[in-house]
C-alpha cells in the first residue's frame, strides 16, 4: 500500500473513532479494527478499477453516515465490513456470529444492490430507483448507498478519467440525488447536485461560485440588517427560536438561471432566512403562524409565493412554512418558519417520511401513518425507527395460472395487462382483455391468488399511453414505453417523408441546417415532435414550406450583404461511414451502419456515444450534445459505446459561429486562413451585417478535433473578430 494512502487511512480511522465511540463500546470497536486490519493485510492492492481506495471511501462513507443521518451502530459496521465480505476476505457466517442477523442482512442487501448497479450502469433511472428499493428490503441499505455516492463524488475531483467521472456524476445526479430527495435528505441531495454540476460543467460552476464568494460580505451585511428587527419582535412575543441565513446551492441557482433565462446578477433570491422555533408538538403550527404574522406586519408579503407545508406536509415528510417578503432596499427575501423537529427532518431526513414514487397503495399509506404515529412518541431517535423497517409491500406476491397450468408470479396489485406482458411482449402489446376463471374481464382487472387467466388478443391492438396507469410491473411499463416511443418514431418518419415529397413537388431542395432553424421558428424543441404533428395533420405543410423559404430568402440576402467576392470551395464529403473511423460496442461490432448526428455534428476526437435509431442506424452524438440528457434518460436501452479508431481519414462537417466588427476585408482574412489549411474545406458561408457588427456561420470540413481547434485559434486572432465558437 502507498505510504501516503496509508497515512490518510490511519488519519480517517482516528477521526471515525472519535465519532463512533459514542454509539459503540470499546470492545466492539477493537473487534471491528481486528477485522479490517486482517482484510487490509490480505488485500494488498486495495484499489478499485479506477484507482480509488476501497478502504478510504468506506471510512469516509461511515463518517458521512454519522454526520449526515445520525447512523446507528449496525449501519456503520455493515458499511465498514461490506467491501471485504464482497471480496471473500471475511466469512459471512462469522460476521453473523459476531455482529448478528441485522448487520449480516444489511451487508447482503448492499451486495445485491452493488452487483446490480455494476451490471446496469445505463438502466432507465426511474426503473433503477424501483429496482434498488425492491432489492434492498431494509431502507438503511438505500441510505448507505446514497451516502456512499456522496463519498465517491467528493473523492473524484480532478480524476484523470473524465469519461468515468461524467458517468459517476450522471448517476449521482439522476439516481442518488433523487432518492435522497424522496427520503428527505436535502443536504445530501444539494451537495450531490452541486458536485455533479461541477464535474459536468466546471466553467459554469466556477463562475457561480466565484460570484457568490465576491458578494459574500454584502450578503452577510444584508442578512444581519434584516434579522435584527425581526429577532427583536419575535423575542418580544415570547418565542424561543434560532435565526440563520443560508445561501442557496449552486445547482439550484444554475437551474433558476436556466429557467428564467437570466444571468446570476438578475437572480435576487440567492439566500433564504430560516427561523427555527423551540416549542412543543402541540404548539408547532400556532407558533409558526404567529412568527409569520409578526414578519408580515413588518414587511409586505407576496401571497403568490406563499408555501404552506405545515398544514399539508410533503409526501416525504417535509414540513415548513415558506414566505417571501419585500425587505430593505426593495429586495425580495424568502423566510422559512419551522420547529426544531421539522428542521431535523429537513436536514437529515427520516425513513418514516419515505414514500416510493410508485407505491401509492393503501398498504403504503397505512405503513406511513403508523410510522408517523411512532415518530410523535419516539424517544430513541430516528435511526432506532429505521432498524427493523421492511417494505413488506414488495414482498407480497400473487400467483396465477395459464389454462395449460403454467404458473406465473407477479407483484401484488398486478393486472391482466401485466400478466400478458409477463407471458410475452407481443401478447401484452396485442392484449384486449382476458377470460379469468371462465369470466370475461378487462385489461385492468387486478389478479387474485390462484386465478386461471386466458389472454385475449387482437392483431389490430397496439399499446396506449393510458396503459401506463394500469400496469404495476417494471417489465410491462418498459415495454409499453418502448412501443410508444417506437410508434412516435415511425409517425415522425412518415411526417418527414410527407414533407420531402411536398418539397420535391415544389422543386425545393431542403437543406438540413435551414430546416432545423425553420423547426425552431415554428416553436418545436425536438424534430420528432415536429414531424409527428405533420403526420397527424396538425401542422400545415404549406406553412412549413413558407417558413423554410423565408429563412432561405434571408440567408441568401445576408450572404449577399457581405459584399465581398470570394471563391468558395464546395467540395463535399460524405459524413457517413465510408471508412471505419469508429469502434462500435465493447467487442468492436462490425457491419453496423452509423451516421453523425446533425444536432451536434461530432468530429474525430470529440467525446461521443452511440444511439440506435428505430431504423437500426447508429447515430453518433457528442457527450455534451444538447439532446444527450434527453436521450440518455429516456432511451438508455438504445445506447451503445463507441470510440474513435486510431486514425481519422474522413472529412467531417463542423459549423463555426463568428461575431465581430464589420471591417473591410475581414471576411477575406477569415476565408484566407481556411484556404491555407491543409485537409480543410470551406463548404458554406453566411454573413449577416447590422449596425457595424456581423454574425457569420461557416460550415467547414475537417479531419479531426485538433485541426478544428487550431482553426478556431487562428480565426480568433483576426483583427475585428470578437468571438469564435462551435455551433
Amino acid at each position: 500500500m502507498d505510504k501516503g494512502l496509508k497515512i490518510e487511512i490511519i488519519s480517517s480511522a482516528r477521526t471515525l473513532y472519535r465519532s463512533i465511540s459514542k454509539i459503540m463500546t470499546s470492545s466492539e470497536f477493537e473487534m471491528l479494527v481486528r477485522y479490517i486490519k486482517h482484510c487490509l493485510r490480505t488485500d494488498n492492492k486495495d484499489k478499485e478499477e479506477h484507482g480509488i481506495s476501497t478502504a478510504l471511501i468506506t471510512l469516509h462513507t461511515a463518517m458521512l453516515l454519522i454526520e449526515k443521518v445520525d447512523a446507528d451502530r449496525n449501519m456503520l459496521v455493515a458499511i465498514l465490513l461490506y467491501p471485504y465480505v464482497s471480496k471473500g476476505l471475511i466469512d459471512a457466517a462469522q460476521v453473523n456470529n459476531d455482529w448478528g442477523d441485522d448487520v449480516c442482512g444489511m451487508i447482503s442487501g448492499l451486495q445485491k444492490v452493488g452487483e446490480f448497479s455494476c451490471r446496469n450502469s445505463s438502466v432507465n433511472q426511474d426503473n433503477f430507483r424501483g429496482l434498488l428499493l425492491s432489492l434492498a428490503d431494509d431502507i438503511r441499505v438505500i441510505i448507505i448507498m446514497i451516502v456512499h455516492s456522496l463519498a465517491l463524488m467528493r473523492a473524484i475531483n480532478h480524476h484523470e478519467d473524465e469519461a468515468w467521472v461524467r458517468t459517476v456524476a450522471f448517476e449521482a445526479n439522476c439516481l442518488y440525488a433523487q432518492l435522497a430527495h424522496r427520503l428527505g435528505l436535502y443536504v445530501i441531495k444539494g451537495e450531490l447536485e452541486d458536485l455533479s454540476l461541477k464535474y459536468t460543467n466546471r466553467d459554469i460552476f466556477t463562475q457561480i461560485a466565484t460570484k457568490l464568494k465576491d458578494t459574500k460580505s454584502e450578503r452577510q451585511q444584508y442578512i444581519a440588517s434584516f434579522i435584527a428587527p425581526v429577532k427583536a419582535k419575535l423575542e418580544a412575543a415570547g418565542l424561543k427560536f434560532e435565526i440563520k441565513g443560508r445561501t442557496k446551492s449552486i445547482s439550484s441557482i444554475w437551474a433558476k438561471m436556466q429557467k428564467q433565462k437570466v444571468d446570476i446578477q438578475h437572480i435576487y433570491d440567492l439566500f433564504a432566512i430560516r427561523v427555527i422555533i423551540d416549542t412543543s408538538i402541540e404548539r408547532e403550527k400556532s407558533d409558526c403562524w404567529l412568527a409569520y404574522s409578526i414578519l408580515a406586519d413588518m414587511y409586505t408579503a407576496n401571497p403568490a409565493r406563499m408555501k404552506d407545508w405545515i398544514s399539508i406536509p410533503k409526501s416525504n415528510g417535509y414540513e415548513s412554512l415558506h414566505a417571501t417578503v419585500m425587505g430593505p432596499g426593495n429586495k425580495w427575501v424568502e423566510v422559512q418558519f419551522r420547529t426544531q423537529r421539522m428542521d431535523l427532518i429537513a436536514e437529515k431526513g427520516l425513513a418514516a417520511h419515505w414514500r416510493y414514487k410508485g407505491g401509492k397503495s393503501d398498504t403504503t399509506d397505512q405503513w406511513m401513518n403508523n410510522i408517523r404515529d411512532i415518530l410523535e412518541t419516539a424517544e430513541a431517535g430516528p435511526m432506532q425507527l429505521m432498524k427493523n423497517m421492511k417494505m413488506d409491500i414488495y414482498n407480497k406476491e400473487v400467483f396465477a395460472f395459464t389454462p395449460k397450468g403454467d404458473l406465473f408470479r407477479l407483484s401484488n396489485g398486478a393486472t391482466v395487462l401485466d400478466f400478458a406482458f409477463q407471458i410475452h411482449s407481443r401478447v401484452g402489446s396485442q392484449c384486449t382483455g382476458a377470460v379469468v376463471n371462465g369470466r370475461h374481464e378487462k385489461i385492468s382487472y387486478k389478479i387474485k391468488n390462484g386465478d386461471t387467466i386466458e389472454i385475449i388478443t387482437s392483431s389490430t391492438q397496439t399499446p396506449k399511453h393510458d396503459w401506463l396507469s394500469i400496469v404495476v410491473t417494471t417489465k410491462a411499463r418498459n415495454k409499453i414505453k418502448q412501443s410508444l416511443n417506437e410508434a412516435k418514431m415511425r409517425k415522425a418518419d412518415f411526417g418527414k417523408e410527407a414533407l420531402e415529397r411536398r418539397a420535391k413537388n415544389r422543386k425545393l431542395e431542403l437543406e438540413e441546417s435551414l430546416l432545423m432553424r425553420a423547426i425552431k421558428k415554428l416553436g418545436y424543441k425536438y424534430s420528432n415532435d415536429f414531424y409527428a404533428d405533420i403526420a397527424d395533420e396538425e401542422l400545415d405543410l404549406n406553412k412549413v414550406i413558407a417558413a423554410y423559404q423565408e429563412i432561405e430568402r434571408k440567408e441568401s440576402e445576408t450572404t449577399h450583404v457581405a459584399a465581398e467576392e470570394f471563391k468558395i470551395n464546395t467540395t463535399s464529403a460524405d459524413d457517413d461511414n465510408s471508412q471505419d473511423v469508429l469502434v462500435i460496442g465493447e467487442k468492436s461490432i462490425k457491419g453496423l451502419n452509423y451516421k453523425f448526428a446533425k444536432c451536434c455534428n461530432p468530429i474525430y476526437g470529440d467525446s461521443v456515444f452511440g444511439f440506435i435509431s428505430s431504423d437500426g442506424v447508429v447515430k453518433i452524438h457528442k457527450q455534451d450534445c444538447p439532446n444527450s440528457q434527453h436521450i440518455k434518460s429516456r432511451y438508455p436501452y438504445r445506447l451503445i459505446n463507441v470510440a474513435w479508431s486510431g486514425t481519422s481519414g474522413n472529412m467531417m462537417s463542423a459549423t463555426l459561429r463568428i461575431l465581430g466588427h464589420d471591417d473591410i476585408g475581414i471576411v477575406t482574412n477569415i476565408t484566407s486562413i481556411i484556404s491555407k489549411e491543409k485537409n480543410v474545406v470551406l463548404r458554406n458561408i453566411s454573413i449577416d451585417s447590422n449596425d457595424g457588427l456581423f454574425q457569420g456561420y461557416l460550415v467547414i470540413g475537417v479531419p479531426d478535433l485538433s485541426q478544428l481547434n487550431s482553426i478556431i485559434r487562428k480565426i480568433s486572432t483576426v483583427k475585428g473578430v470578437k468571438d469564435v465558437s462551435r455551433s
